[in-house]
């Protein structure tokens, strides 16, 4: 039978012990949060006590403008457009930027033996250099997952065995997935027949902005509630 989701929170609460920082459920699903000090001692309990054999993804996020997304309220809609300008960073408060817990890292495992599945997140402590503890060595799939939120994001994990990027040119300056990184870019490619070699220059595409102003009915309501 499985294992009821509070039975489950009680056990990975006594395993880790006072190295979980937050304990929550939501939708019948477990988030915990560990420290990146304490993250290879907890991740190590979580598979050989706890019993999850399996790392099924790693996701890396940015909480630069998290709960303030476009249009979705019209609290946001009245602030206009968060993102999605070539000069966005220019108008960024640098502060914002270097802000604590803007990063994160967040692991999802599941235990096939006990049908059971947990979401861990690891913030780093330097937002300017965010670094986490590489779990590679405990689950091997981990490679890729920390390539990609290493290249998209900047989340640097420490004792990869092979840390580069994985889903652009390697000379790429920047992460894609940073919202504080231009949509249209940094700047282009293309191939030069003169020179016969893929050359860079400056982004020649017009400042846009690619997210439809949809507000919706059930959000206007909880905007105005706390107006």
């Amino acid at each position: 039978m499985k294992q009821s989701i509070l039975d489950l929170q009680a056990q990975v609460n006594d395993v880790l012990a006072d190295a979980v920082i937050s304990s929550t459920i939501a939708l019948d699903e477990l988030t915990i949060e560990i420290a990146p000090a304490d993250s290879i001692a907890c991740f190590t309990k979580l598979k050989d006590v706890v019993g999850f054999e399996q790392l099924i993804d790693i996701c890396g996020v940015d909480y630069l403008i998290y709960g303030d997304a476009n249009w979705e309220t019209m609290a946001a809609a009245n602030k206009g457009f968060s993102r999605g300008v070539f000069d966005f960073v220019e108008e960024e408060n640098v502060e914002d930027l270097n802000k604590p817990r803007r990063f994160a890292s967040v692991y999802h495992l599941i235990s096939i033996s006990r049908n059971l599945r947990i979401r861990v997140k690891v913030f780093p402590e330097n937002t300017q250099m965010p670094i986490i503890p590489s779990v590679v060595s405990i689950w091997n799939c981990a490679d890729w997952f920390e390539r990609e939120a290493f290249d998209l994001l900047g989340i640097i994990y420490e004792g990869h065995p092979d840390l580069r990027r994985l889903l652009t040119d390697y000379g790429f300056i920047g992460h894609p997935l940073r919202k504080d990184f231009p949509l249209v870019g940094q700047v282009e490619m293309r191939y030069d027949h003169e020179a016969k070699r893929c050359i860079y220059e400056p982004v020649t595409m017009e400042n846009r902005v690619n997210v439809p102003r949809v507000i919706r009915e059930d959000k206007i309501a909880e905007s105005n509630e706390g107006v």
